[in-house]
């Protein structure tokens, strides 16, 4: 009988098998990436997408790192949810996938939502995995951090995917126009100190660590447009919207 091509003797210990259907025939896969500010929808897109591939028989692997449940899965606002590999900064994500063609497990392509929490070098063993093995690769995180900046795992993404996606639902702050950027609100306050990850919903949860007088302080993100982000006005004020409150 010849053995399975995925099992470790027909592979060996070091080779890496292509995926799927492209064992017979090889074709260029894609490292996709899919960003924007919170509530856009990325979790549910990427819930979508793995219905959409597992649909033409394609099998997935889907990974996560800090979803907002808290949980190793995930999950959208809409109330979708799926479990998924809880990932750490130090997990070598093509061992994650060589060990499951070790088990004779086909893995056609990787759901991997909270990109943004990526290490750089994941990200470089995602585009490692689309190159020499054939698995595509679509990738959901933010943007920008709290601070506006890039978080490591999205500029990598940027530096390396094949395609670059906006995600198309537009978030809209207070004021009615477009939200681009994710405020952190600690105690009804923005901040802009802290450490950059932070995980929290649009709902407010409790910041780690106590705040002043050694009460824990309700944190949440909010998404606001570029002015009010910079004014960090979180609402309209009684001078009227737009107006910044005199204190």
């Amino acid at each position: 009988m010849t053995p399975h091509p995925t099992s470790a003797a027909a592979t060996g210990p070091d080779s890496v098998p292509a995926s799927g259907d492209r064992r017979r025939h090889p074709a260029p896969a894609s490292l996709v990436f899919f960003h924007g500010p919170m509530d856009c929808g990325k979790s549910t897109l990427a819930l979508q997408v793995d219905h959409n591939q597992s649909r033409q028989g394609r099998h997935g692997l889907l990974l996560t790192q800090g979803d907002r449940s808290g949980a190793p899965q995930i999950s959208s606002r809409v109330g979708l949810r799926r479990d998924a590999v809880e990932l750490s900064a130090g997990t070598d994500v093509r061992l994650l996938v060589r060990d499951r063609w070790a088990l004779g497990q086909r893995v056609d392509y990787l759901i991997v939502d909270e990109a943004q929490f990526l290490t750089g070098a994941q990200v470089e063993q995602l585009a490692e995995l689309v190159d020499e093995s054939h698995v595509d690769v679509y990738a959901f995180g933010l943007t920008t951090d709290f601070r506006t900046r890039l978080f490591e795992g999205t500029q990598r993404l940027f530096e390396l995917a094949d395609d670059v996606q906006r995600v198309q639902v537009q978030v809209l702050c207070w004021c009615g126009l477009p939200g681009l950027l994710n405020a952190r609100v600690v105690g009804g306050a923005l901040v802009r100190e802290g450490a950059t990850v932070v995980v929290a919903d649009t709902a407010p949860a409790l910041a780690p660590g106590p705040g002043e007088g050694g009460v824990e302080e309700a944190v949440r993100y909010q998404v606001l447009c570029r002015r009010h982000h910079a004014r960090g006005q979180l609402g309209p004020t009684p001078t009227g919207p737009g107006q910044l409150a005199l204190r």
